[in-house]
Parts: structure tokens; C-alpha cells; sequence
């Protein structure tokens, strides 16, 4: 498409050379994979988007597509989750490669995690130092030497995924504790389905309605032997966590129980919830809390979130738990490090997308060169998401700078850093300009791991950092939303 049949929406879209654009070339063009939608898009007025944008913003409204922020009192604000009605394309070819490369990674994990917690054999190889693994505030001992039903650990995980400068996509970080924002993909889809309808079935955009059925059909192929027919449930924290409307979402969409700790008990071995017709059997769990919160008798003696005496109906093979306690262990960054080498370990494979180049403070040559270049970097908590606690060079004060390098040297074990990556950039529209401005995008991918089959979630989350020159896509910190077609 010559630059003259760019639609008047983007004639003042400001081009950032240096880093990579997902819809224009350095030299201002299309790219192909956009070029469809933007015929499509005409001589669209900003005044006729912005009515189609807050139509979007009203679906949000009426499906209920929110998210908790907390103040500094701890107080929770629920919030429309903030949405870019402008699509995120990316080629059946590219994709192809992002959805082996997530499958082999995750396949990968779930090996990792069962070796860890049995024959240890990685440990043993050196290929992992062991000291790194039992230093892992993760890795729980109440998971040694127990497999769970199937098999599976990892049965859901959220990888995320960016592209940089170069062009590549670079795996910068795995979520396989209880990865979250796959409501948001379905509700982005509902949205643009509407607003967009001609466009899609021109497009032919490979669907993800499926993904409540695929994650359905993973719940039950690995509940305990001798189930024909199991019971699932979802257990959430309750109405004040960030996540309850996916979990309302997930477990409306699947049929399934949405249950709290206060209304499961454990009787004779087995996992219970209490209804109007009498106890009623679980077979199979998706907790939506973290594991310290599982189980006060295993756990945190005051948790009021979990089940007294879970962990032992989970270890006697008479419930399912997903994801699998403990699996957080390979969500640490600084194990992260390491996931090359966890490939070639257990696939004798190569590792089909690659590492961000990551230095781990623990060892003294990475030390000092972070300590040298530490305004160049990007210095991470290994245990923390959201991205809370993230330090980045570029933007951070004199006082930063000397604040993170007094955490580094005191406790180097919780810190990794990274050079600071070059985002992709994508057009999104922003409502206090009036204008598309390029901002910075990532990609969470979904995985699900049954007994006998895995699926990747066609497109995933991609995320935006709403505000000018931020690379924090999390929406706990401003970020927003795209949907993601792949085509």
C-alpha cells in the first residue's frame, strides 16, 4: 500500500526508527499482514473511531471485563480493563514458530519440575546448580517425592513473549504458578467481533472461543485414576482479588463450581464443597490461590483462603490440583536463566525462541558488571510479578540507582538484570492525544498441558504500555490490552 492510501487515521503517526513497528516499515509502509485491515478501515473519521472505541469500552462494561487496582491504603478500585480496539496482527508463519517454541518450552518444564521433586537427576548433572534450586523460596517440600495425577505440573502457563529491535521474538519470562489474563484475550475478541465484523470474516482470524472447552477437557483428563465422570471446581480468593472477574468468567464458561476455601472441607481422604443437597465430591481443582494459602495445615497456619488438610487428599492421588503446588520453582528469574540448558537437558533439542540475555547477581562477574552498568539494565525481584519491584535504568533517579544497588549487594540471590530490550512498537490510540502514537507491546501466550494433549491458545494477550516511552505492559500498572489475530 503506497503511503498515500494510508488512512487519514494515521497520517500523523510519528515512526520510532530504532525500534521495530509492528505495522509500518522503517520506511513508513504498510506491512503486509496490515494492509487488508487498513483498506477495511477507508477514510474512517477520528470523530467515527472514537464512537466505535467507546462501543468497545461499553461491551467491556456490560460483560463485566474488570480489574482491582490498590492504592497506597490497600484499598481496591475496580477498573474497566483498558483495551486498544486497534488489532494486534500477527502471520500464520510467525506464529507457527511462537506456538512450537511454547510447546517445546513448556513440554521442557513439566520435566524439569517432575525430575525436581524425584530423581533430581538435573542437579546431579550440574546443568543446574542445586544451591540455586533449594535457595527457590518456591520449591516445596511438600511435593518431594510425589508425581501428580498424569503426570502434569504445569497444566496451565502464561509465557511471555516480545519482540525486539531485530525483529525476533525473545521468550522474556514463564508464569506457571496461576497465570492470568486469558478472560481478557476472549473478552478483547467479543469486542473487536462486533465492532470489526466484516474485517474479521474477511481476515479469516483463527478463533479462540474454544479455549473454555480445551481448558475443560485438560481439567478432566488428568483427574485421579478410576473417574469417569469427574467433578471440577475453580477455587478463588474471593471478590476483592484483581483476577475474580476471570475467575467468574472461566468457571461460567466451563460449567464448573466457582467455590472459596470456606466452602470445602476435607472428610475420609477426599475433597468435598458443600451445597443445598449435601456434600457433593471434587475431583478436580483449579486453585486460583497461591500455594502458601493452599493448606493451613501444610502452609500458612493463618490462611483463611485455603482447605485444612488439602495437601494430603492431594498427595494421596484423591484430588487433582492445577496448576500443581510448588511449580513456581521455574517461574523464578534466576532459574529462568537456565531454561536453554533445561531444553537441551531433557529434549536434546535447541531451543527454538531464545532468552532475553539475562546476568545473575549470585555469580561475581555478574555482579560487578551490573554494578558497573547498572543505569543500562533492567533489575528484576525473581519472585515478583505484576511488574512491581522492576527497576529500569533509563528512567530511574540518582536514588534508584543507589537504592537497587544497596538490594543487589544485600540479597544478590533475589535479583536478576537484564539489558534494557527495545519493545516492539504497535498503533494505539490514545484518548488524550486524540491520535495513534506507537507504543510499547508484549504477547502472553496461554498453554494447556492435559494427559494426552497440549494446545497453545491461537494469538494470546498482547499487552500495551499505555503511557509514553514505558516498557510496563502490566495492566496493575497502567498497561492495557489488544486483541491478537492471527491470520
Amino acid at each position: 500500500m503506497a503511503p498515500e492510501e494510508i488512512p487519514a487515521l494515521f497520517k500523523d503517526y510519528k515512526l520510532e526508527k530504532s525500534k521495530f513497528d509492528e505495522v509500518f516499515t522503517n520506511q513508513g509502509e504498510l506491512r503486509k499482514t496490515y494492509k487488508t485491515l487498513f483498506r477495511q478501515l477507508g477514510d474512517l473519521s477520528i470523530e467515527k473511531y472514537k464512537q466505535l472505541n467507546e462501543s468497545a469500552k461499553l461491551s467491556f462494561l456490560l460483560q463485566g471485563i474488570t480489574f482491582a487496582t490498590y492504592n497506597e491504603n490497600n484499598e481496591g478500585i475496580e477498573r474497566i480493563f483498558p483495551f486498544d480496539l486497534l488489532p494486534r496482527i500477527i502471520a500464520k508463519e510467525e506464529w507457527k514458530k511462537i506456538e512450537s517454541g511454547v510447546l517445546q518450552r513448556n513440554h521442557a518444564i513439566n520435566l524439569f519440575l517432575h525430575d525436581l521433586y524425584n530423581e533430581k537427576k538435573i542437579l546431579k548433572s550440574g546443568a543446574v546448580p542445586a544451591d540455586l534450586i533449594f535457595s527457590c523460596g518456591n520449591y516445596l517440600r511438600q511435593m518431594m517425592d510425589f508425581t501428580p495425577s498424569g503426570g502434569i505440573y504445569n497444566h496451565i502457563s502464561g509465557t511471555d513473549i516480545i519482540r525486539h529491535s531485530d525483529g525476533k521474538f525473545y521468550i522474556l519470562e514463564d508464569n506457571v504458578r496461576c497465570p492470568s489474563g486469558v478472560s481478557y484475550v476472549l473478552g478483547n475478541r467479543e469486542a473487536l467481533k462486533k465492532t470489526f465484523s466484516n474485517i474479521y470474516k474477511k481476515l479469516h482470524v483463527q478463533m479462540v472461543v474454544n479455549y473454555a472447552e480445551e481448558l475443560f477437557e485438560c481439567m478432566k483428563s488428568v483427574a485421579p485414576e478410576g473417574i469417569d465422570e469427574p467433578v471440577c471446581a475453580i477455587l478463588t480468593p474471593g471478590i476483592y482479588n484483581s483476577a475474580y472477574y476471570e475467575h467468574t468468567f472461566l468457571a461460567h464458561s466451563m460449567g464448573v463450581q466457582l467455590v472459596e476455601g470456606r466452602d470445602l472441607f476435607v472428610e475420609n481422604g477426599f475433597l468435598y464443597m458443600k451445597t443445598i443437597y449435601g456434600k457433593k465430591k471434587i475431583d478436580v481443582l483449579y486453585r486460583r490461590i497461591d500455594d502458601e494459602y493452599l493448606d493451613p495445615l501444610a502452609f500458612k497456619p493463618d490462611s483463611l483462603l485455603g482447605v485444612p488438610g488439602l495437601m494430603n487428599v492431594y498427595r494421596e492421588g484423591n484430588i487433582t490440583l492445577i496448576n500443581a503446588p510448588g511449580t513456581g520453582v521455574a517461574d523464578d528469574k534466576a532459574v529462568y536463566i537456565y531454561m536453554p540448558d533445561i531444553i537441551r537437558y531433557y529434549l536434546d533439542e535447541e531451543p527454538i525462541l531464545q532468552n532475553v540475555m539475562t546476568y545473575r547477581c549470585e555469580k561475581p562477574d555478574d555482579m560487578k558488571y551490573i554494578l558497573e552498568h547498572t543505569e543500562e539494565l533492567v533489575i528484576k525481584p525473581v519472585n515478583m510479578s505484576g511488574g512491581y519491584g522492576i527497576y529500569i535504568g533509563s528512567s530511574a533517579t540518582a536514588e534508584d540507582t543507589k537504592e537497587i544497588r544497596r538490594l543487589i549487594k544485600s540479597q544478590p540471590r533475589d535479583y536478576i538484570a537484564q539489558p534494557i530490550m527495545a519493545l516492539s512498537l504497535s498503533s494505539t490510540f490514545i484518548e488524550e492525544t486524540n491520535r495513534f502514537e506507537p507504543r510499547h507491546v508484549d504477547l502472553r501466550t496461554f498453554c494447556l498441558m492435559g494427559k494426552n494433549k497440549s494446545y497453545v491458545l491461537s494469538g494470546g494477550l498482547s499487552r500495551v504500555a499505555l503511557r509514553k516511552g514505558s516498557l510496563i505492559v502490566n495492566s496493575s500498572q497502567g498497561g492495557g490490552s489488544k486483541d491478537t489475530w492471527v491470520i
